[in-house]
């Protein structure tokens, strides 16, 4: 029950209440919720663990779910979807507001999970991205949907199909959105025997069939379809589907282009400028790796560890003679044979560090890894992470492209 008290500690007990009254529970105790709220939670955790067995565990699962959109990456994906934007806005703490919408739009919460679903998958290794005409309609009359649905089912041999269509945004830079239509798609694989316990609580074989979900977001404004699925295969035909059945065009299999870094600005020492309202309080190159374009099948790696006196530059200066005046990366030392290698940074890790918070503390730390040519570790943040990321790094000239596309898994 250690989870189900943390959340019941972080959630106001009126919101508590509502939930209990909307579900109409029968095994649960009586709970005089007219106490104060510091006088209520511990007596809810206990009349909730003396609940019956199925009751008490679907408390456990929504509790569960409400919890899982009430982080960073949960809130973006739920002001994605809600209607009542209104009053999500004025809601305190991050579990009432989740368990408002699960009360109140619970349709809402599902594509809400839609969403997330999508956003922390995309760029991954499930991910592609496909140019195609710009300034298309989604058709979501049911004939479309319907001639859409049954491609789904005749391509993956199976009965059970349900799609979701819906409009949303996505912030990028700079507090900007853009508007997509996400179609998020589940469908019913094919049986699997597996083990479980049956209800004398013995061991039996049961036949399950599991559920898979798949995402696809069109973007108008940039013609970018993106699908987010099992494998390369399944992208490139539901991307396909949605092409003909859901945007009435042909679909030719272009990618999205790669996005392009250039590492060279840090050959030299780089001041890394920062806005004001960002908190930002300082960045710092963690790590650098150098290739000699002479000989590139070896690598130099030189790390400055905390508390490290000499900056990277001035390390990279003593270790390998890198010119910090120049910037074109050569080195005035001859080498071992007497030619000066020429260096290009092929791998850099730095840290942003922010200010603390108006509550003290110490303040958060983002850290980039950037690797040549196609690289980063941006797509494993959270939305407000890769903002900030991707704003500096197209400030600081190392995010060559100007348009949100694809990265390099590595």
């Amino acid at each position: 029950m250690t989870s189900i008290a943390s959340f019941f500690r972080k959630t106001p007990v009126t919101r508590l209440q509502d939930y209990f009254a909307a579900c109409a529970f029968t095994s649960l105790p009586h709970v005089d919720w007219t106490m104060p709220e510091a006088e209520v939670v511990e007596p809810l955790i206990k009349a909730v663990d003396a609940m019956n067995e199925d009751e008490r565990q679907r408390v456990i699962l929504d509790a569960g779910r409400v919890a899982a959109l009430a982080d960073e990456p949960g809130q973006t994906a739920l002001q994605n979807v809600v209607v009542d934007r209104a009053t999500f806005d004025t809601l305190e703490g991050a579990n009432n507001r989740s368990l408002w919408v699960f009360l109140n739009e619970n349709d809402r919460f599902r594509l809400a999970e839609e969403v997330r679903y999508n956003d922390e998958r995309r760029r991954g290794r499930s991910w592609n991205g496909f140019e195609v005409e710009k300034d298309r309609s989604v058709r979501k009359d049911p004939i479309s949907v319907a001639a859409f649905t049954a491609a789904i089912r005749e391509r993956f041999e199976t009965p059970n199909v349900h799609v979701d269509i819906f409009d949303r945004h996505r912030v990028i830079l700079d507090d900007q959105e853009c508007e997509l239509v996400q179609v998020a798609i589940y469908r019913e694989g094919r049986p699997e025997d597996m083990l479980g316990f049956d209800t004398n609580s013995k061991l039996a074989r049961r036949i399950v069939r599991p559920v898979f979900e798949a995402a696809l977001t069109y973007e108008a404004a940039t013609g970018v379809i993106e699908v987010v699925a099992n494998t390369r295969e399944d992208r490139v035909d539901l991307t396909r589907f949605m092409a003909r059945d859901l945007l009435g065009i042909e679909f030719a299999e272009k990618h999205i282009p790669l996005r392009e870094y250039d590492l060279s600005v840090l050959l030299k020492p780089f001041d890394f400028p920062t806005d004001m309202a960002d908190g930002i309080e300082g960045v710092t190159v963690k790590e650098l790796r150098f290739m000699d374009l002479g000989d590139p099948k070896e690598r130099v790696t030189l790390e400055s560890m905390s508390g490290a006196e000499r900056t990277i530059w001035e390390m990279a200066n003593h270790r390998i003679g890198l010119d910090l005046g120049g910037g074109s990366g050569s080195l005035h030392a001859p080498g071992l044979f007497g030619e000066a290698p020429e260096w290009l940074i092929t791998r850099a890790r730095f840290t942003i560090k922010f200010r603390p918070g108006p509550d003290g503390g110490r303040g958060k730390s983002l850290t980039l890894t950037v690797t040549m040519p196609h690289g980063c570790n941006l797509k494993d943040m959270t939305p407000q992470e890769r903002l900030i990321g991707e704003k500096y790094l197209r400030r600081w000239g190392i995010l060559k492209d100007d348009s949100d596309v694809a990265e390099l898994v590595e």
